[in-house]
């Protein structure tokens, strides 16, 4: 395919789809619908002239033969007058005029058949228009139904679009707000630890030992209860939590036993 043929058919295929695009049916079928009322009009006010017409030599036709009785009517008396030469000049007349009424005759009778024609051809198409008209109807009303559907599923499907987008935005806020939930427990149990240094008020290291000796105790208590419970140890220790660790320098005192002699 040469370059010209590729781009005669690549703007036709582009015009056709602007057309497809600007092209309304409902406007479309209105359209026709007016053509074919305009048709009929035309061929109704055929069947009026044709009508016309003949009506037109039916009063000549009247015409010439009220001419045409008189004149027979005057041949007549003139031979009862005796007078043959006016009676022969009404019946010359009356020849001609009988020539004239039998043309108008003719036109006459093929008039009244083009009339007929006319007004059978008037009244199917009569018939054809209002069918038309009907399925016209029906046509715009599916089609403006049809439209209507589509606009509705595609506002769901921007309504769904969006609240996918609504979706994705509400999940990235849940990850971000467990993001910064789980670094902030993180820093508390730092800070908690001690290996991280709470700058926020003045440093009090013996709390900190002291929390942390009561954290580690805990650890243990809990380890010696669930060996009671699986019946691995013994009974777990109580603690007395206001024992206190004594200084270093002093002993504890011990049982103090008479010493025998050897």
């Amino acid at each position: 395919m040469s370059v010209m043929k590729r781009m005669s058919m690549i703007f036709r295929s582009k015009a056709n789809r602007a057309l497809d695009q600007l092209e309304d049916p409902r406007e479309t079928l209105d359209y026709s619908y007016q053509r074919q009322v305009e048709m009929l009009q035309k061929v109704r006010r055929g069947v009026a002239d044709v009508a016309t017409s003949r009506k037109r030599l039916e009063l000549q036709i009247s015409r010439i033969e009220g001419e045409h009785n008189k004149l027979t009517e005057q041949g007549r008396k003139a031979l009862q007058l005796g007078r043959e030469d006016l009676a022969r000049s009404a019946l010359e007349r009356r020849a001609g005029l009988d020539s004239q009424l039998s043309d108008l005759r003719v036109q006459y009778q093929q008039l009244q058949g083009e009339e007929e024609k006319l007004v059978l051809a008037a009244q199917r198409l009569q018939a054809k228009v209002d069918a038309f008209r009907t399925r016209k109807e029906t046509i715009k009303a599916t089609y403006t139904a049809a439209e209507a559907q589509t606009r509705i599923n595609e506002a769901f499907s921007g309504i769904s679009e969006e609240m996918g987008d609504v979706g994705l935005a509400v999940q990235r806020a849940e990850d971000r707000t467990a993001q910064l939930q789980a670094r902030a427990g993180a820093i508390d149990e730092l800070l908690a630890s001690g290996a991280l240094d709470d700058f926020s008020g003045p440093r009090d290291d013996i709390q900190a030992e002291l929390d942390r000796v009561g954290s580690s105790t805990g650890v243990e208590l809990e380890l010696e209860r669930l060996k009671a419970e699986l019946g691995q140890g013994g009974a777990p220790k109580q603690l007395d939590p206001g024992a206190q660790q004594a200084p270093q320098g002093q002993q504890q005192p011990h049982d103090q036993r008479p010493q025998q002699g050897g």
